[in-house]
């Protein structure tokens, strides 16, 4: 009897040392995967926490060179966040180039900023800012036809600037001799609701001067007010109503002085 026991126990003995030399490799590499997986997790966030960091400090440069009237400087300053930078900060780089080239009197350079800003957004509200801006300086020089491609989309009721879009749109339409297209979708959005005192304003002033005949003076009213520099604190940027990746919320980028984008998108 303990002669069969004994023969059992080298019997289960090989078996169990057999299934180990089976199994442990698979088991020591699948070990090995979670370790490395955990750090590789580990280093992302921490190159990706050193990146906002870096691009922090950078972008604050361009904006004291900025505010100091050392547009180049600026510029300059911009230029490796907007290379590599990350999305957050990237975009708002963009932009504020862009703006910088705008001011400069380059329209192109500025548009084609804005829309490699728009590219590299992070959240919907950021690309379509840029989109808007995009569309916004490009109106004076690009036929409708791709003014109208660029705005339809964002002029959607589900979009986050769909009323500056639709005033945007309104306008080109002025422009390209669509009078009375135009005075509809000013009427349109003099009374739509959630429009700013500001915006419907606007929309009023535009149908007076259409019907007094004097529509050219309406394209020159509704783009200076529209392009006027947003009150502090009038953007939200961020998924949860702060700044994306970090960043600060862009300046003098809003299309529209009195109407806050609406909230958090990401």
């Amino acid at each position: 009897m303990d002669f069969v026991e004994e023969v059992e126990e080298r019997l289960r003995a090989e078996r169990y040392g057999t299934l180990a030399r089976r199994y442990l490799p698979w088991i020591i590499a699948a070990i090995v995967a979670a370790i490395v997986g955990w750090l590789g997790i580990w280093g992302f966030d921490a190159w990706r926490d050193r990146n906002i960091g870096q691009a922090s400090i950078a972008y604050d440069k361009g904006m004291v060179d900025l505010a100091g009237g050392d547009t180049s400087g600026a510029y300059d300053a911009f230029a490796p966040i907007a290379k590599s930078g990350p999305a957050g900060y990237r975009t708002l780089a963009l932009m504020q180039q862009a703006n910088i080239r705008l001011g400069a009197g380059k329209a192109d350079e500025a548009g084609a900023l804005y829309d490699a800003a728009a590219k590299a957004a992070p959240n919907p509200i950021l690309g379509d800012l840029a989109r808007l801006r995009a569309a916004q300086v490009l109106m004076d020089t690009a036929p409708y036809a791709q003014i109208e491609t660029r705005l339809k989309p964002l002029a959607a009721d589900n979009r986050p600037f769909a009323l500056q879009a639709k005033e945007m749109l309104a306008m080109a339409k002025l422009q390209a001799g669509k009078t009375q297209e135009a005075r509809g979708d000013f009427n349109a959005l003099s009374l739509t609701l959630g429009v700013t005192p500001g915006m419907r304003a606007r929309a009023q002033g535009a149908i007076a001067l259409i019907d007094s005949g004097q529509a050219a003076l309406v394209g020159q009213v509704v783009k200076t007010a529209a392009s006027m520099p947003p009150p502090s604190g009038a953007m939200s940027l961020g998924p949860a109503g702060g700044s994306p990746s970090g960043a600060p919320p862009a300046q003098d980028s809003s299309p529209d002085p009195d109407q806050n984008p609406p909230g958090n998108a990401q």
